[in-house]
């Protein structure tokens, strides 16, 4: 990797959040692990009802997911890729750190908790620490750490809820008449809509595509796909995963893609949820940020 191409990759992870202006986070009671209690039902309404359990049932029980990766991405004629990891603790962290190839020396490291979001450039010995809030970028748009949470982890998700309830899983459309081999689930929140893949047979998501329409910006898309499933316990996980981003920010048409592919999927809680700065790094405006991606 070059050296200045690790802005470009941190930065145009940190526009795929496109987390909105913070809101109460609401926690819910957790969904119970099987469908039982309604199947065996001809009524379409508990038929659709007993599908999106059996998606919801999918999620995998571990509280840490980590591994080796390799990421890639691709923006504005730029295919940049990298040696990585990926460390993700439940409700707690997503963190990706990336290396220099052959030698493992840590080039840089993007970091999403509920409260802030954090990219280290040790190339040059800066950082970027700021509560969403502070990022317009992120915050004019519409998702929340939950949602991308949910994302890498391949779930289902509901804006300004940490964790779907019960009564939320009627909140789903569900289109169970398709003659297709996937199920697409969908349901929308004011400007945000969005709209899942799954597999008729066993619930398993395939895609995720989430869509923001902004007076200002126009429409921002969200393509997640999701392949090469392993067992993790009882559950499968998803080791690669692609995800596309466009927007139209400054009247200009801005694209990237991401793929992330493990090379193990591992549940290991032995590591630190939090990243320390050293005090030798120099601290960069929120907004500095957003003028790179842009310029670049």
């Amino acid at each position: 990797m070059k050296p200045g191409g690790l802005l470009l990759v941190l930065c145009m992870m940190g526009v795929l959040t496109a987390c909105g202006s913070k809101k109460v986070i609401v926690k819910n009671d957790t969904l119970p692990t099987a469908a039982s209690h309604i199947q065996g039902t001809n009524d379409d309404a508990l038929q659709k009802l007993a599908f999106v359990q059996k998606v919801t049932d999918n999620q995998v029980y571990a509280a840490n997911i980590v591994g080796k990766m390799n990421f890639e991405i691709q923006a504005d004629g730029n295919n940049i890729s990298a040696p990585g990891s990926l460390h993700m603790r439940k409700d707690k962290v997503i963190r990706i750190q990336l290396f220099i190839p052959l030698l493992g020396s840590e080039v840089g490291r993007l970091e999403f908790t509920p409260s802030y979001v954090l990219i280290i450039d040790r190339i040059h010995k800066q950082y970027v620490k700021a509560d969403y809030t502070q990022l317009d970028f992120l915050r004019n748009n519409g998702l929340s750490f939950y949602s991308l949470q949910a994302l890498f982890w391949n779930q289902l998700m509901l804006p300004g809820t940490e964790k779907l309830s019960n009564s939320d899983l009627r909140k789903f459309e569900v289109d169970l008449s398709t003659p297709d081999a996937t199920v697409p689930l969908t349901v929308s929140n004011g400007k945000m809509n969005y709209r899942w893949l799954t597999n008729k047979d066993n619930g398993r998501i395939a895609e995720a595509h989430v869509k923001y329409e902004s007076k200002t910006d126009g429409v921002s898309r969200l393509d997640w796909k999701y392949t090469d499933f392993r067992p993790v316990g009882v559950k499968m996980f998803p080791a690669s995963q692609a995800f596309s981003f466009t927007t139209a920010k400054g009247n200009k048409n801005h694209e990237a893609t991401v793929t992330i592919r493990m090379d193990e999927v591992k549940t290991s809680s032995d590591w630190e949820e939090q990243s320390t700065v050293s005090d030798k790094y120099k601290k960069m405006d929120a907004s500095d940020v957003l003028g790179k991606i842009l310029s670049m």
